[in-house]
C-alpha cells in the first residue's frame, strides 16, 4: 500500500460569509465540488482514500454517495486543522501505507493525472521523500508525506497543516510542477464562480452520476 490519499473536507467554509452557502456544496458542471474532488481522488493510483468530515458531516457524506472512499468524523473540527489531519493519519488505511497524500477538498482543478504524477515522483524518491505539488515554482497541494512523518502529523496542534513539520524534518522534498491547479481554491463566493462554479446550498436533486 504505498499511497494513501486523506481529503480534508472538514471545515466551516467560514469565508463564505456567515450563514453563506458551503463551499464544498458549490457545484461545478453540474456535480457538488466535494463529489467531484472525491471522484478524482478514488479515480487516481493511491491505495485507499479516506475523507475526513466534520462540519456539516450529514450532508456532504449525502453528496459522496456511491463513491469508492472511506469516511471517518472529526468532532473537533473547529479546533483547526491539525485535528483533521490527525483524524486521517489515525487510520488503519493511512497507518499501513507508506506515503499519505494529503488533500485539499476545494481544489477543483486537481485531476487524476496530477495526483498520480505525485504517486509516481514518491515511487521514484525510494518512498522517503515528501513530495510537493508546485506552480511556478510557488508552493501548492496536493503534498505527500512519508511514514517517518506520520507521528509528528498525529502531534500537530491547532489551525495548521504540515508545512512546518515539512520544513524540519530534515528529509528531501521532491517539487512536482503540476500548473495552476495546484494553487486555486475557492474559499470564497467570488472565487467559487471565477472558477467556473455555482453556489448550491442544500445541493440540488438532480441525479448525480
Amino acid at each position: 500500500m504505498a499511497v494513501a490519499i486523506v481529503l480534508l473536507a472538514a471545515g466551516m467554509s467560514s469565508r463564505m460569509g456567515k450563514d453563506g452557502p458551503h463551499k464544498l456544496l458549490a457545484e461545478f458542471d453540474g456535480v457538488p465540488l466535494l463529489r467531484r474532488v472525491a471522484l478524482v481522488a478514488a479515480d487516481s493510483d493511491a491505495s485507499s482514500v479516506t475523507v475526513v468530515l466534520g462540519h456539516r458531516h450529514e450532508d456532504m457524506q449525502n453528496v459522496l454517495s456511491g463513491v469508492d472512499v472511506d469516511v471517518v468524523i472529526n468532532p473537533d473540527y473547529a479546533l483547526g486543522m491539525a485535528r483533521s489531519l490527525a483524524t486521517g493519519f489515525a487510520t488503519v488505511k493511512a497507518r499501513a501505507a507508506e506515503g499519505v497524500m494529503v488533500m485539499l477538498a476545494d481544489m477543483p482543478e486537481i485531476t487524476s493525472n496530477h495526483l498520480n504524477q505525485l504517486i509516481e515522483a514518491f515511487h521514484t524518491s525510494g518512498k522517503t521523500a515528501v513530495v510537493r505539488a508546485i506552480s511556478r515554482g510557488k508552493l501548492g497541494n496536493p503534498v505527500i508525506l512519508p511514514r517517518s512523518l506520520y507521528d509528528g502529523v498525529l502531534q500537530l496542534e491547532g489551525d495548521v497543516g504540515a508545512r512546518r513539520l515539512i520544513e524540519t524534518s530534515g528529509l528531501p522534498v521532491i517539487n512536482v510542477d503540476v500548473g495552476p491547479a495546484a494553487q486555486v481554491d475557492v474559499d470564497t463566493p467570488e472565487a467559487v464562480g471565477a472558477a467556473g462554479g455555482v453556489l448550491v446550498d442544500p445541493p440540488s436533486t438532480v441525479p448525480l452520476r
